[in-house]
């Protein structure tokens, strides 16, 4: 892994040099509490999805200032010698609880709350976004794109286009968890352990003197996974019905018809995808796959499987790499509470004009509500972290902006389940490791929790995330006394 300790905005060294000089000074430290959440949920979806925690938890793990570090800090001229000193043996000692990869979540929610010494806090505020906004908005833009080719399958095939390396590697990554189903990237599949597919590109084709020698001759080296590209020339007076004598002549072989079938890259794919499904039938080829690729997304996905496409196997890269139409997650971090050593904890409020962005004070849980009879969501509830929440009891909760949307849970006809998990505790990792497959497993169960109307592409439905009694009125206490009334 490579160190990605100076992966930080200038600022949160200038901010952490004050505070070490402040602690310095007074002989007392400070500990803070910092909530990363987002406000909207991305690509106008009625959820987002939440990755990145896995890297995150080896950012944290690695994170040390190496003597190179030191001396580029030390020639940028605004560190004092004191501070430099204190970052040479320099760690994370806090605790982290975060929601697990996977998890759907809702603006407003702590999707990782830090705890730690002020200066410690501080300086991860950068790296932690710039890891979960950007695993966590690829996960939920492949989750709209699976939604919407339903029951077929999606593979990721963005990296050419993404912006950079990682980009590609853990863009990939988070599609998987977002219920891609493989993808292109060699790299990722050897990292993350997720699989690899592909076919073969134009190119290919043309490097023969005839269509058919090309798929000939890419049959004989994958006989299993036989897909081939049909719209080099003319997709349906050359391509298809040299695909189809190459399956013929497989069979007259006796080579086994396992995966097989073709790619259409080009073209009116709804048009073309059905006269093909038509010859391949006609010839006797009734499972073999059509698969498209060409500047897919979700919405393109929805209107070809409207116009009765027959495709069942999408190759989904630009728009789903780079979440195109929606280029950033937008989630923040800010202070929820302080305290001086290990003094009580005093709850902290930003105030903006914009009522959206007036953060929610001291240290927060999340309890995620189920209806008992269906297993589906009912609400999410934010509560001050030591309010007990229990299902034996009927159960209140209102919408924290327009208070006279109020939903009644009656004991015993829901479940109660709290969605932040330890994952540092001291400094020290405390978090299991989850393959990605796994984890890509949970994601899918989550989503299943979810009802249609939450699901749909526009207009979502939206779930009710309310504040408890006790936390609400906290709010407007300190909203009240920041207002001077």
């Amino acid at each position: 892994m490579r160190n990605l300790t100076l992966l930080t905005d200038f600022y949160e060294l200038t901010m952490m040099q004050a505070y070490h000089h402040a602690a310095e000074t007074t002989g007392q430290g400070q500990r803070a509490v910092f909530d990363m959440f987002y406000r909207e949920n991305p690509c106008g979806n009625g959820y987002a999805v939440a990755a990145g925690l896995a890297q995150l938890i080896e950012y944290i793990k690695n994170l040390r200032f190496e003597d190179a570090d030191i001396a580029y800090l030390r020639s940028a001229g605004a560190f004092r010698e004191p501070f430099l000193n204190y970052l040479e043996n320099f760690r994370f000692t806090g605790d982290i609880h975060a929601v697990p990869e996977g998890t759907v979540v809702f603006p407003g929610e702590p999707l990782v709350r830090v705890t730690a010494p002020l200066a410690e806090g501080q300086f991860i505020e950068t790296a932690l976004l710039n890891i979960i906004n950007h695993q966590s908005l690829i996960a939920t833009k492949a989750a709209r794109v699976c939604w919407a080719a339903g029951s077929d399958r999606v593979l990721e095939f963005g990296l050419r286009r993404a912006q950079g390396p990682d980009a590609g590697i853990y863009g990939a990554r988070a599609a998987m968890i977002g219920g891609c189903h493989g993808t292109s990237n060699v790299l990722a599949g050897q990292l993350f352990d997720v699989p690899v597919r592909g076919t073969h590109a134009h190119s290919w084709i043309m490097s023969f003197d005839e269509e058919i020698t090309a798929f000939r001759s890419y049959a004989e080296l994958y006989p299993n996974a036989c897909i081939l590209l049909v719209d080099t020339y003319d997709t349906l007076k050359s391509g298809v019905p040299n695909a189809i004598k190459v399956f013929e002549e497989m069979r007259e072989n006796s080579i086994p018809l396992t995966l097989y079938g073709i790619r259409l890259d080009s073209g009116d794919l709804a048009y073309l995808s059905k006269r093909a499904r038509e010859m391949l039938d006609e010839a006797g080829f009734p499972d073999a796959i059509i698969s498209a690729s060409s500047d897919l997304d979700e919405t393109l996905i929805t209107e070809l499987k409207a116009q009765g496409a027959k495709i069942t196997l999408w190759g989904v890269g630009t728009n789903l790499i780079t979440s195109k139409e929606c280029p950033a997650f937008g989630g923040v971090y800010k202070m929820a509470a302080l305290s001086s050593d290990d003094g009580p904890w005093i709850p902290k409020i930003k105030l903006s004009e914009n009522p959206v962005k007036v953060t929610n004070p001291g240290v927060k849980t999340i309890y995620r509500l189920y209806d008992t009879a269906t297993g589906k969501m009912k609400a999410d509830l934010i509560t001050l972290a030591d309010e007990p929440l229990s299902n034996r009891e009927d159960l209140t909760i209102f919408d924290p902006l327009a208070t006279w949307k109020r939903m009644t849970l009656s004991a015993g006809a829901f479940i109660v389940r709290e969605l932040l998990e330890p994952v540092f505790m001291g400094g020290e990792c405390v978090y299991p490791d989850h393959p990605v497959m796994r984890i890509r497993e949970y994601a899918e169960a989550e989503r299943e929790t979810l009802w249609e109307e939450h699901k749909r592409l526009l207009n979502p439905h939206i779930m009710p995330v309310d504040l408890s009694q006790k936390l609400y009125d906290l709010k407007q206490m300190m909203i009240a006394q920041a207002r001077g009334r």
